[in-house]
């Protein structure tokens, strides 16, 4: 099975690495899903209660970003066509699983091992990415080799 198609997308021709791409897309999701949530909770600051408005802004944040970071990572890091619903599910089913080892990790290192909190976090989320990677390598971009298509070459 395959993920990589004959042609690369602009950031995969610059970097030549699919790892760095995929690194680079998920720091500048990050970077955005830190700035959404800043920006709901300034806009629903003034519309609704205060725990209302820190509720809110994670979830509108998250309904924006993964889409944002779906595209990004179908088109720039992945370069897959086709089965748009099926990939869509997948990233949500591998990024949930992500989100999950996330707290699981974080409880286990904090709690059982005794880490202090920001060291435990980096590792922890460090080690979710990685996996998180191969997930949607073999999981939510997944083709075989007889459904892989070439991706016309963009100008």
């Amino acid at each position: 099975m395959s993920t990589v198609v004959e042609t690369p997308g602009p950031l995969l021709r610059l970097v030549r690495r699919q790892e760095v791409a995929y690194a680079m897309v998920g720091g500048f999701n990050t970077v955005l899903g830190m700035a959404l949530t800043v920006g709901w909770l300034k806009v629903l600051g003034g519309a609704v209660s205060q725990p209302v408005a820190v509720a809110l802004a994670p979830v509108l944040t998250y309904a924006i970003s993964i889409v944002v970071a779906f595209v990004l990572h179908r088109t720039m890091v992945f370069r897959v066509q086709g089965k748009v619903l099926r990939d869509f599910v997948a990233f949500a089913a591998v990024n949930s699983v992500g989100l999950g080892l996330n707290i699981v990790g974080l409880q286990l290192a904090v709690s059982l091992l005794h880490a202090p909190e920001t060291p435990a976090t980096i590792v922890v989320m460090g080690l979710v990415a990685v996996v998180s990677f191969f997930g949607h390598r073999h999981i939510s971009f997944r083709r075989s080799d007889h459904d892989s298509q070439p991706v016309p070459a963009t100008r």
